[in-house]
């Protein structure tokens, strides 16, 4: 009885079918159980002589007549098949006929329904490939597993039941049949990939050529549910040369006749995109779809226009205003970016390919690599050309004063930006590109996570949400001690899951490096700490570990790595964990704030999110009774809960901090993803939760390209109206720069610069001054006159007269006016604090009045810069003339 059937293609192949025959024969098959089935496609040597010389063995031979087409010769094979189990492999003595029978038993055990021969797994090689032969073969593979969940989508060699072939759709073609094997079951069958060595061919010539190469990328995108091909994308490149025209003499033009930047790349932009638009449906895609213009397929073309827009935007401002290029050049690779973002979204989303062709699980994973991919280049493009907010620019203060640790943080954040100003320059982008890589490292753990608790279908649609939310996307484009918290974050999940969960003693080692890392970048990891130590009181199985030493020995690493703030706080009187511990009751009073609490994190996740977060936590798997899926949902909520509930605590007598949670949501989030692809297990109310996701995906992607654009090259008709005092600080310096300088031509002296806040105003000129600018002017926060300035205390902690003149800067009027000081009394040891406000007029020689400048933006008032000039500083003492018992007291 035959119980497999051997199928091999062959062309011109006459010197390898006896050796192969040979070695398939020599193996422990008794000859009755399979048989051998060749399909030529029209071979012109002796290969059709040397195949029927075997026919008394259980050989046979198809020889078709068509165009020669791998898949069509191996579907032509399968066809004639007497058995329900297929083997399929080459005919060149690439595959080792030694390797059938791993391939076919477990097949024909019931345990797998396809087993694939397989480079690139472990014990797999190729032997004697020449560098672009494996170069080619690694990049078709990796391309691929986006959308395979197997490490070689290109082997020739596998073996599959019979049936799984009746789900590929007519129109599959090319010579990567396991390709379409693979997406027409994705999700349905059991996969096994066996390692083997393949050994390039000593007979015969190669049949791959770059037609081959480029009929796999093309059905590819076929399967993932687009419409890229040669014939439409020839058109597109007609259409977008004319639209180029169009677009770069229209944005010349404007430019020439006054108009600004922003007004001429948004008009030249709309007048192109117009254009391409209805030549690109009726002419570049008609073949895909009909030629009238549906209003949802121009909604999604003005959404894909849209952001295409905004990210060119970007690349302007970063060309023009960073890199100097003028825009009579800028434009052009602007309009080039432009033309693949239009091009891809419009073969993928606007015009995509039909339906039937990809499933929804499919769709989804592409549309993760586009988005994902789209929202990692909108933060690079923007993270060299959008201006720092103060938090960044105080940060970089922290690296330009290197220490150990700092009074309000720890230090990671100032190592990072310091490493990245060391190699790219105190610009921007080297303060943010930690963010960025931290942005990246989350991604990549959140990944992991998420596939270990459920499948890679989930993990992808975790990085995806986790991108497209306002927590993850300012995460990895703003450069603060939040940044490489939520790496760190990630990844201690990471390691806690696989050493409590899946219970792997490496984890540990990983866990104590995750943890200490976190530690160095903010205390705020220190919950989950507090979280691992429930789970394992409440987990039977996790338990085991407080009687083993591994847990105590990643403590130990961790506390190695965090040592350096341990050391910076001894040397420092406790200074930051006294401020740590008590800043949450501020003057000592006390404030209910869970309503805060709420708000903030609905921002964070938006109200879609925050409705998921909240079904996620509750809601159990129903497909599954596993104790493993137990266990591992009792994890998430354990490790979400727990450092929610001390927030929770914190805000029921403190006004909790915007990003407080921020962090705690990647724990929850692959049950969000897992949500997404399983709403047959759901309620209808979580049911439409889950469907309003793909809204919120295209509003946040839109939101965020608007907002970077509004804030670096404006959008022409919408002025700056909200919280511009806390920006544009480029511009603000240059103004306070010239007051520097008429005042030092005036007076003869430098004048020293004070930022009237705790460190924002300071920490913005320093950099904008400093950074982009031969000069040095002495810049100083408020502190200098009395009131509280954070690390600028340890900094430039000298409160004595001065007698340079002093330019007092503030984001508003009042800032300027007067400072906090908070006297401390020491007398007969009765130690008690008090908070006054002062007037900065006492401690100031001469002051004028309080001035303002408007800052201009690329023409366009955008904000006021409050300054008031003194010939200089009294000295705190000067409030003993104004009744304050200075001589009996500490002023901070």
């Amino acid at each position: 009885m035959i119980q497999f059937s051997i199928v091999v293609p062959t062309l011109n192949e006459a010197d390898n079918i006896d050796s192969l025959l040979t070695g398939i024969f020599a193996q422990a098959f008794s000859p009755d159980t399979f048989e051998v089935i060749f399909v030529d496609d029209g071979s012109v040597d002796s290969t059709r002589d040397r195949i029927l010389a075997w026919e008394r063995h259980n050989v046979r031979l198809i020889e078709r007549t068509e165009k020669p087409d791998l898949i069509a010769s191996i579907l032509a094979g399968v066809k004639m098949a007497d058995s329900d189990v297929i083997v399929v492999m080459d005919a060149d003595l690439s595959h080792s006929p030694e390797k059938l029978a791993a391939l076919v038993q477990p097949i024909l055990a019931n345990s797998y329904d396809l087993t694939i021969g397989s480079r690139y797994v472990a014990g797999g090689s190729t032997a004697n490939w020449p560098f672009y032969r494996q170069f080619l073969s690694r990049l078709g593979s990796c391309v691929a597993r986006p959308l395979c969940d197997v490490n070689d989508a290109t082997s020739g060699f596998f073996s599959f039941r019979r049936k799984l072939i009746t789900h590929i759709p007519s129109q599959a073609h090319g010579y990567k049949i396991l390709l379409e094997l693979l997406m027409a079951n994705h999700g349905k069958i059991r996969i096994k990939e066996i390692p083997i060595c393949f050994q390039n061919r000593t007979h015969g010539s190669s049949k791959l050529s770059l037609t081959h190469q480029y009929a796999y990328i093309k059905r590819l995108i076929a399967l993932a549910g687009g419409t890229v091909t040669l014939h439409t994308a020839g058109r597109f490149a007609l259409t977008g040369l004319l639209g180029v025209l169009i677009d770069a003499a229209a944005f010349q033009w404007m430019l020439g006749n006054g108009a600004g930047l922003a007004l001429a790349h948004f008009t030249s932009f709309l007048l192109a995109v117009t254009a391409n638009y209805v030549l690109n449906s009726r002419w570049t895609f008609r073949a895909h779809h009909p030629g009238e213009l549906h209003w949802q397929q121009f909604c999604r073309f003005l959404f894909v226009g849209a952001l295409a827009l905004l990210f060119r935007g970007g690349i302007l401002a970063l060309l023009i205003y960073t890199w100097n290029v003028p825009p009579g050049y800028a434009i052009f690779p602007a309009i080039l970016v432009t033309a693949v973002i239009n091009y891809l979204g419009s073969a993928f989303y606007v015009f995509p390919g039909p339906k039937s062709q990809t499933t929804t699980e499919i769709r989804w994973r592409t549309a993760t690599i586009g988005i994902v991919a789209f929202i990692l280049l909108l933060r690079l493009i923007y993270s060299g050309s959008a201006e720092l907010i103060p938090d960044e620019a105080y940060y970089w203060q922290y690296a330009q004063h290197l220490d150990l640790s700092f009074f309000d943080h720890p230090p990671m954040v100032a190592w990072l930006i310091w490493l990245g100003t060391a190699m790219l320059g105190h610009t921007e982008f080297g303060v943010r590109i930690g963010a960025l890589l931290c942005g990246v490292i989350a991604l990549g753990y959140l990944y992991a996570f998420a596939r270990n608790l459920y499948d890679k279908s989930t993990a992808m649609r975790a990085t995806l949400l986790w991108s497209i939310l306002p927590i993850g996307f300012a995460s990895g484009l703003i450069m603060l001690p939040d940044a490489p918290l939520i790496a760190a974050w990630a990844a201690t999940l990471y390691y806690m899951e696989r050493a409590l969960v899946a219970e792997q003693r490496t984890a540990w080692l990983g866990m104590g490096i995750a943890f200490g890392l976190g530690l160095l970048s903010k205390y705020t990891l220190g919950l989950l700490g507090i979280a691992a130590l429930v789970f394992a009181i409440i987990d039977p199985k996790a338990r085991r570990w407080l009687q083993r030493p591994h847990p105590y020995l990643a403590a130990i690493l961790a506390v190695l790595l965090f040592s350096p703030v341990i050391l910076w706080n001894y040397n420092n009187q406790w200074a930051s964990f006294a401020f740590q511990s008590t800043r949450v009751l501020d003057d000592g009073s006390s404030e209910f704030a869970v309503h805060y609490l709420i708000l903030h994190i609905i921002i964070l996740l938006t109200p879609v999110g925050f409705m998921a977060a909240i079904y996620a936590f509750f809601a159990n798997r129903k497909d599954s009774d596993l104790q493993i899926e137990t266990r591992r949902h009792l994890f998430i909520q354990i490790f979400s809960g727990i450092p929610f509930l001390i927030c929770l605590l914190l805000s029921t007598f403190d006004q909790p901090r915007f990003h407080w949670t921020a962090p705690i949501w990647l724990a929850i989030i692959p049950t969000i993803a897992w949500m997404i692809g399983n709403t047959d297990h759901l309620s209808a109310f979580a049911r439409k939760i889950t469907s309003a996701w793909r809204t919120v995906i295209l509003v946040c992607i839109l939101t965020y390209a608007f907002v970077l654009h509004y804030l670096t090259l404006g959008i022409p008709g919408v002025p700056y109206l909200f919280l511009t005092e806390h920006y544009f600080w480029r511009e603000a310096a240059a103004e306070i720069k010239q007051v520097a300088e008429q005042v030092r031509y005036d007076s003869g002296q430098e004048p020293l610069i004070v930022g009237m806040s705790k460190w924002s105003v300071a920490s913005a000129l320093a950099f904008y001054m400093h950074s982009n600018s031969d000069t040095n002017l002495p810049i100083r926060s408020r502190n200098t006159l009395g009131g509280s300035g954070a690390m600028y205390e340890f900094w430039f902690p000298d409160q004595s007269p001065i007698s340079q003149p002093i330019i007092q800067a503030g984001m508003k009027k009042h800032h300027i006016e007067s400072v906090h000081l908070q006297f401390i009394n020491n007398q007969q040891n009765n130690i008690a604090a008090k908070k006054l406000q002062v007037t900065t007029e006492i401690l100031l020689d001469q002051p004028g009045m309080i001035e303002s400048r408007t800052v201009m933006r690329h023409g366009m008032p955008v904000r006021l810069i409050h300054y008031r000039l003194s010939d200089g500083f009294k000295g705190i003492f000067a409030l003993c003339n104004h009744g304050f018992p200075i001589e009996s007291c500490e002023v901070r």
